[in-house]
């Protein structure tokens, strides 16, 4: 049976591996640097600007806990927001590679790398996605690998070997 809810989205049925989603562009501006900081991640760095020239940085800088909640912003506005989603399994292999830094604008593409059914849970699917984020003058500044779990349409069709 379709869930009324989730019946007009997509669901794992119908996404593939190798599926590239581009997650769009936003900028950061200082503003928003140092109101995430004030909450979140209360470094000199991220707080004060003089501070921040002093630092390995070299200027005021974005929390990199701020680049992931951004990413994960653009990541449902783009995709997840139009997938029968149920949520983050986790992630791993986090890295940021390069400071967003005031004015930086970072966008990007998450790419489709596994999908496998759930043995235990035929009514849902794991969408693996690897993330390249990146500045306006390509730089990367954020990977990682996500695990997400996806509603089937169908969980009665039967788990094949090529699906998992």
């Amino acid at each position: 049976m379709t869930n009324p809810v989730t019946k007009d989205l997509r669901h794992f049925e119908d996404l593939s591996v190798g599926e590239v989603i581009d997650l769009g562009k936003t900028t950061v501006t200082r503003e928003m640097i140092v109101t995430f900081a004030r909450e979140f991640d209360p470094f000199p760095f991220h707080l004060d600007e003089k501070a921040a020239k002093a630092s390995l940085l070299g200027g005021l800088a974005s929390s990199g806990w701020q680049t992931g909640a951004l990413t994960l912003k653009m990541l449902v506005d783009s995709f997840l927001g139009k997938l029968a989603s149920a949520g983050g399994l986790g992630f791993k292999d986090l890295k940021w590679k390069n400071p967003v830094m005031v004015n930086d604008t970072i966008g990007g593409t998450v790419t489709i790398v596994e999908l496998r059914r759930s043995h235990h849970h035929p009514e849902w699917g794991i969408m693996t996605l690897d993330f390249d984020v990146r500045n306006q003058k390509g730089q990367p500044v954020l990977t990682m690998r996500l695990s997400n779990l996806v509603e089937l349409r169908d969980p009665s069709a039967p788990i094949t070997e090529a699906a998992q």
